[in-house]
């Protein structure tokens, strides 16, 4: 079972990358890409192209883009939102997702931490 494959939005802790990688995840935030500052669909269309899933704190924008490769029939590798949370829950929320899903499973869903 393959490894989600992660980009972290810039809302979410630059930390947060380095402390997935730690546990053995391939992690990377936007900040790190010198990608701050893009457009949303940008974001999500550079996960696309690097078959990664994307966590972001911007819970409402995500679901809209979400919700818009849904109806044009897009394909992503998923989408991971949440509400702003302290980095230490952030992860251990994370984690638990990650230890139950692959990439594979996580093609094209919307998680809620």
């Amino acid at each position: 079972m393959a490894k989600v494959k992660l980009l972290l939005d810039e809302d979410v802790q630059l930390d947060l990358a380095s402390a997935l990688r730690k546990r053995g995840y391939d992690a990377v935030h936007i900040q790190e890409l010198s990608r701050k500052g893009r457009s949303d669909r940008e974001q999500i269309e550079y996960a696309v192209e690097q078959e990664s899933c994307i966590f972001t704190f911007n819970v409402k924008d995500f679901v809209l883009l979400h919700n818009d490769y849904v109806i044009a029939e897009k394909e992503h590798f998923g989408v991971i939102v949440s509400p702003q949370l302290p980095i230490g829950e952030a992860l251990r929320r994370l984690l638990a997702l990650l230890q139950r899903s692959s990439r594979e499973s996580m093609r094209n869903m919307l998680e809620f931490l």
